[in-house]
């Protein structure tokens, strides 16, 4: 209201208008247009003095109640500074302890948060299993791992005896060619050695021994090496044989340990051990801070509860007061502004009491008094009036 006067009054300086504002204050009665000897008028006129007198009671009755709380602080401050050394040390240091845990504690909120609402009571919810999740995945991601190198492995040992197999197939192949090439040519060799015998009459002893020999020896050789390749055959087919058992085997713990790893990530909605670790330390930090601010909140408790007993103890009227201002009981600049604020409150307060007192009511009664006097002809019905509002609001 000061603000808009100000600017009102600033207005009418400007535009060479003065005081057109300053008698917004004042309460003006104007009778030229309300004719008296009319009933209806006459009433609503004197009704409207009289709403005035109740509103500026009713609003009397708010300021002083705040007047009255205004100067009850005020009183308060001198009972406080009053006090033997003794007691004011001791109340300082309860106002020093308030302050410091509330500096703490103020601290702790402006903290910034190791994680949010969500996510921590999503892990609260199964912290005491955590470190043994985070074991798990960990040993299930290192199975994983050594899984795989297993599939490897196999994979490797398969295509080399696959491989070793096909040189065999085609080794063994190759002897039976080389049988048939052989028997081909010891025919043939006999054919010739008879013809040389029986048909030129020449002595082929010795060709039937060597070509005999050499067949023997290679039959051996070829008998050999086809035993022998068959034989190989045999055990890489087995072998073979073993590994794809083995990577069937293989392959279900690999399916086996994947679901319980997806398992796990959902469980614990992760994507490795490595985060839940990462979430779990967030957590365990998140979770002492919490602690170390409900902590707080008890130690502050207990501060307040200790501060307002040693304000009891005093001849204090509003204690509680006092609570959210401890800094005026240590810091004497700080007790004369709190002093200054209550004072200018209480002048604003006497202001519009007297206000609403001296001009509002007391004018509103003096116009009914004045009515009274030039008309006593209606005197009784005015003053009938002015007692059933009394009575009224009283």
């Amino acid at each position: 209201m000061k603000i808009i006067r100000r600017l009102l009054k600033r207005f009418s300086k400007e535009t060479n208008l003065p005081g057109q504002f300053d008698a917004w204050e004042d309460v003006v009665y104007s009778r030229d247009n309300t004719d008296f000897h009319d009933r209806e008028q006459r009433f609503d006129y004197v009704k409207n003095c009289l709403d005035q007198i109740k509103d500026a009671m009713l609003e009397v009755d708010n300021l002083n109640f705040e007047y009255n709380i205004v100067t009850s602080q005020l009183k308060d401050m001198e009972e406080i500074e009053a006090l033997p050394k003794e007691d004011q040390a001791i109340l300082k240091d309860a106002a020093t302890k308030l302050i410091n845990i509330n500096k703490a504690r103020s601290g702790y909120e402006q903290k910034a948060l190791a994680m949010d609402e969500t996510a921590y009571h999503k892990i609260d919810a199964f912290h005491d299993q955590a470190e043994e999740g985070i074991s798990k995945l960990e040993q299930a991601e290192t199975y994983q791992l050594k899984i795989k190198q297993d599939m490897k492995h196999l994979s490797g040992e398969k295509e080399a005896y696959t491989y070793r197999k096909y040189d065999l197939q085609r080794l063994i192949e190759d002897l039976r060619a080389v049988m048939v090439i052989l028997i081909t040519a010891v025919s043939l060799c006999f054919i010739l050695l008879l013809i040389l015998q029986f048909g030129f009459k020449l002595n082929t002893q010795i060709g039937y021994l060597l070509a005999t020999g050499a067949t023997a020896l290679m039959i051996t050789i070829i008998f050999t090496k086809h035993s022998n390749a068959s034989r190989e055959l045999k055990r890489v087919e087995k072998s073979i044989n073993k590994i794809i058992l083995l990577s069937n085997s293989v392959k279900i713990r690999y399916v086996n340990n994947n679901n319980l790893l997806e398992y796990l990530h959902i469980k614990y909605g992760v994507r490795n051990a490595a985060e839940l670790k990462k979430v779990y330390a967030q957590y365990l930090e998140e979770k002492k801070r919490r602690e170390a601010f409900k902590q707080m909140e008890k130690d502050l408790e207990v501060a307040e509860r200790d501060y307002l007993r040693l304000l009891r103890n005093t001849k204090i009227n509003d204690p509680v007061v006092w609570l959210h201002q401890p800094a005026a009981i240590l810091d004497r600049k700080e007790m004369v502004e709190v002093r200054h604020n209550l004072i200018i409150r209480r002048q604003s307060l006497r202001k519009r009491i007297d206000y609403n007192n001296d001009i509002v009511a007391k004018n509103a009664q003096d116009e009914i008094r004045d009515l009274v006097d030039k008309y006593p002809v209606y005197a009784t019905e005015i003053l009938e009036m002015v007692a059933e509002y009394d009575k009224k609001f009283k």
